[in-house]
């Protein structure tokens, strides 16, 4: 039986003296809880297999690596966030393909975005930006091919009828998922900062994107030399 409990059924208690002793039973139990939240441990981060990967390309100090899925609503949420980091630190942002076998669409989407990317890597960040933003409207593989069919036109530029028609564009994406697996990716977007010849950590996974900022500027005074 609960302390609530044996106060409620005690015998003949005074009427202000319960009361008190209620509210004292809330503010414990009230006090409890914010206890718990304060020492809860924070969200688990992806648990690193094979960090391999996890370091900036050669001759940068820092970077941001991401693992993104062109269909997932919180890939979409973060990449203006990540663009905007990007540009403003002056730093490489590595995107990797992470299609997730439910979506329907996202898979071919990566594998577009590779066939703008042999144009221009700027062209091809630039396919991935608008399906981001205009991921609310795609809704099957054949409204994606007309989305992709007018950013193409829009860019002067025809579109095959096959776009990977040997499968190489294919079997990059499908490497790039199993890269992921390798690392230990459990849900898209997942996303670190990562650094070369570091005095901190290596490698940072960005839980709370609200403090990217902050774990940029702690990643360039970890690698900024003597």
């Amino acid at each position: 039986m609960s302390l609530v409990s044996r106060l409620t059924v005690s015998a003949r208690p005074h009427p202000a003296g319960l009361v008190l002793a209620l509210a004292s039973v809330a503010l414990l139990a009230s006090a409890a809880g914010c206890a718990n939240a304060q020492f809860a441990p924070p969200p688990r981060g992806t648990l690193v297999h094979d960090p391999a990967a996890l370091r900036p390309p050669a001759g940068a100090r820092v970077a941001i690596v991401e693992f993104e899925d062109m269909e997932c609503p919180d890939c979409a949420n973060a990449n203006p966030l990540l663009k905007e980091m990007a540009a403003t630190y002056k730093i490489p942002r590595v995107r990797h393909d992470f299609p997730l076998p439910f979506h329907a669409w996202s898979f071919n989407a990566a594998v577009n975005a590779r066939w703008f990317d042999l144009k221009s890597k700027a062209l091809g960040d630039e396919y991935r930006d608008a399906v981001f933003s205009n991921q609310p409207s795609i809704t099957s593989l054949d409204i994606l091919r007309d989305f992709t069919d007018k950013f193409a036109k829009s860019k002067g530029i025809a579109l095959p009828f096959a776009i990977d028609p040997q499968g190489k564009l294919a079997a990059e994406v499908k490497a790039d998922y199993a890269l992921g697996q390798r690392i230990g990716i459990e849900h898209t977007p997942t996303i670190w900062v990562v650094t070369a010849n570091s005095k901190g950590a290596p490698f940072v996974e960005v839980v709370d994107r609200s403090k990217l900022s902050q774990l940029i500027d702690q990643a360039l005074a970890d690698t900024r030399s003597r």
